[in-house]
Formats: C-alpha cells, structure tokens, sequence
C-alpha cells in the first residue's frame, strides 16, 4: 500500500422510440397523468433513517443531522424517524435490508467505507454491499483520527508508535466497527506505515464510535481509531487528546492544532466519506423524489451551519456521481485489504 492508493479520492434505438410513442398514444392523457400523480403522492407516510450503529458515533450524528436539516428546511414534508441498528460494524443491518427492505422506498440508511470493506475483507465479511441498494448521494468527507483519553502520558503519536511497536501486546486499541472494517483500518494504518505488523495490534470492536469512546475514557481501551468529527465534543470538553489525524492538512475547528500523520512522518491518509443509500428495488419516483430533496437541503444555510458545527467538510455527490465513485473506492479498498493480507 502507497501513498498513491491511498489518497485516491479518499475524489436508441429507433424502433424502441417508436413503440414508446405508439403506446404512449395508446394509453392518452389518462397514462400520463396517472404517472404524475404517483410522483406527486411519494411520500406520503412517514419515513425512517437508519444509523446501522449505536448511538453518538458519525453514522448516528450523520443521520440525526439529515433528519434535522431535511425538516427544518421544508425540503421533505413528512416525519423522519432515526433508527439506530447496532451489529457488526453495519453488516447486521445490511443482511436485513438487502434481503427484507429491498424494495422499501420508506426505509434508508446512512454509511461510509464499512458498506464497502464489510464485504470486501476475509474475516466476517458480509455477503451484501452497497451493489444491494440504490446510492441518492454522497454528502459529507472526514478523516481517519488517533486519540488517547486526556490523562494520557502520550501527546504525540510517534511516542506512542514506538511504545507500540517495541511491545504491541501492551497496548489495546477501541473502535467502533468490526475487525476488518473502517475503524480497524484507521488504527492499524499508521502502525502498517511505522514498521508494524498489523496482525500484532490488538484491537477490540465496539457497536458504535459512542461505545468506543466510552471504553477509551473509561480505561478499557489505550487507544481510540475513528473519523476525527465524531471526536470533536470529547476534545472541547477536555477527555480526550487527539494525536493525529490522516488527513492530507489540518483540519479545522477543534482540531486545528493538531498534527496530521504526514507532519509527524508516518505517511497515512484514510478518507471517510458519508452518504445517503435506499434499497436495491427502489421505484423511480421515490429515487427521482431524493435526488432533489437531498441537493435542496445541501444548498441550505442550515446544512452549511452543520457543516460547521460538526468539524465536517461537504461533499455532495448526486446519484449518478455516488455510485460511479463507490465503483472507485471499491477496487481502492480492495488493494488495500490486500496489501494487510485481510481480502476475502
């Protein structure tokens, strides 16, 4: 694995025209109006946006913040529960809604690299990826981030990486996804790059960036890998210490003091975006109905305030844009997995 994979963005026929028409003629007015209204009546029920983890970790902050915006702007006029659905780094839930939600246009879910690597790793991959849904966008970009709990005797991470790399078995290291998946890759990936073997890094997986942080401050966990904006209310308020962040400069916000990965000499970048899936079956309309509702709300003061507030960068993506990016990331991840010895 290089510098070079890594930081690739982590950016008719004739005759069918005419039988369209002779049917479209066929059916009259009736036809097309018929097609208006199901356009028009989508949605007419309230709808859910699963966070496929527990709660306070980014999907959760992510969804919750889809949720406000996309209500407070008027951009979607009925309810929005959030859900959160812990379990395996997000496999869980995507075994259930592949299979069972496939064509529900009322139910979506939010995910990152995880619906990627999940299926893509050898240990507990999941059968399902994010071929099994229908991507709406690509919304936000984060970065990959080292923490210690603030009493740490660590404050760069160099210091620690030579700690670790004399004895691994010393130290334990929290995420919240499953081994194999993104918080796995974002804690092993700077020891990889110091000389480290990553089989040697002991890392214990939690339901959630929330459950992991708990474990770090609570003395359960040495060390916390995770995206660098779910950190930002743990180092406001003085629990944590954040030792670098993979990103290729420094972030704002919060963490504008700290150092990347690059700037400490360990020559790491992990980038973490975040998007808006619904299922593999979803009609047209319900598809059509999101790609606008979600680039309305991505133009909003709203969405730019919470852009803000949580320490992330706005990336959107359309439809179209999404799934032709995922289709990248996916040979991206893969070579790495490889590169770790960790592809199925």
């Amino acid at each position: 694995m290089n510098k070079k994979m890594m930081s690739k963005t982590w950016k008719v026929i004739p005759a069918a025209i005419l039988a369209l028409s002779l049917a479209a003629c066929a059916n009259g007015g009736a036809a097309k109006e018929g097609t208006s209204a199901k356009k028009s009546n989508y949605p007419d029920k309230a709808l859910t946006l699963v966070a496929p983890s527990g709660a306070g970790g980014g999907w959760d902050m992510t969804a919750r913040t889809i949720a406000k915006v996309l209500t407070e702007t008027k951009a979607v006029s009925k309810a929005i529960t959030v859900e959160n659905k812990p379990g395996g780094g997000g496999a869980v839930f995507m075994a259930e809604y592949a299979t069972k939600d496939k064509k529900d246009n009322y139910k979506l879910f939010v995910n990152s690299p995880p619906i990627l690597i999940n299926n893509l790793k050898k240990e507990g991959n999941s059968p399902y990826g994010y071929q099994d849904t229908t991507p709406l966008a690509q919304l936000t970009k984060d970065y990959g981030a080292i923490a210690v709990a603030a009493d740490s005797k660590y404050n760069d991470l160099k210091s620690l990486l030579d700690d670790l790399k004399a004895d691994p078995t010393k130290f334990t290291i929290a995420g919240g996804s499953a081994p194999g998946s993104m918080d796995h890759l974002v804690s092993i990936l700077p020891a990889f790059k110091y000389g480290i073997d990553p089989k040697s890094v002991k890392y214990v997986s939690y339901d959630g960036g929330g459950e992991a942080i708990t474990a770090l401050l609570g003395g359960n966990a040495d060390v916390l890998g995770t995206d660098a904006s779910s950190l930002d209310q743990y180092l406001k308020a003085g629990k944590i210490k954040v030792l670098g962040v993979a990103a290729p400069e420094r972030l704002g916000g919060s963490l504008k003091d700290v150092p990347t990965m690059k700037e400490q000499g360990i020559d790491a970048e992990f980038l973490i975006w975040r998007g808006i899936f619904g299922p593999k079956e979803m009609s047209a309309e319900a598809k059509s109905y999101w790609d606008q509702a979600i680039k309305k709300m991505t133009e909003t003061k709203e969405w730019a305030a919470e852009m803000t507030a949580n320490n992330w960068e706005s990336d959107y993506k359309n439809s179209d844009d999404f799934k032709a990016f995922l289709a990248q990331q996916n040979d991206q991840l893969k070579e790495m997995l490889t590169a770790l010895g960790m592809q199925k």
